[in-house]
């Protein structure tokens, strides 16, 4: 006697194998694309993080670097603040808008390339208050804007040059 195959075996066709595989494939591609866009805007954040670091940073710098100098030229234009560091360097920030960098210049090395300290400023300004006869300057206020893509962020400092003070200022 032959045996017969049993009707009542548990088997899949090739239709339902055929749409599990097209649904398998669909939520792979969710997948896959809900990935991309992490590694994309991870991306957008790490450039957005490391350009506002940037800025802090410079602004750090040069809020030290007033503090302890000397000599804050009243004169200067808006973009820039020149001035005398307490190692007795003369050098100039100064904001290219055309460019959106933030320059560091040596005034004293003049054969030097100007270091670009800061990229994507949009703004800067450089606000000098002036000491009461009005040949220097007692504070700077510094504010400075950064944009990456459609994200912009304001930072902001000010430095009071210390070696300007008088006893009525203290």
């Amino acid at each position: 006697m032959f045996n017969r195959p049993d009707k009542s075996v548990a088997a899949f066709t090739i239709v339902e194998l055929l749409v599990a595989l097209a649904i398998t494939g669909i939520l792979l591609a969710a997948v896959a694309v809900a990935f991309n866009a992490s590694i994309t805007n991870y991306r957008e954040n790490e450039h957005i993080f490391k350009t506002i670091n940037n800025a802090r940073q410079s602004l750090f710098r040069i809020t030290t670097q007033l503090r302890t100098g000397y000599w804050v030229d009243p004169n200067a234009p808006n973009n820039e603040c020149s001035f005398y560091t307490a190692g007795g360097e003369d050098i100039t920030y100064r904001f290219v808008s055309a460019e959106n960098k933030l320059y560091l210049i040596t005034n004293d090395d003049t054969t030097d390339s100007d270091y670009v300290l800061c990229d994507n400023v949009t703004s800067m300004s450089f606000i000098k208050t002036l000491t009461d006869d009005g040949t220097d300057c007692r504070s700077v206020q510094i504010s400075m804007t950064v944009e990456v893509g459609d994200i912009r962020r304001t930072v902001t400092s000010a430095a009071v040059i210390r070696r300007n003070l008088t006893v009525e200022d203290i």
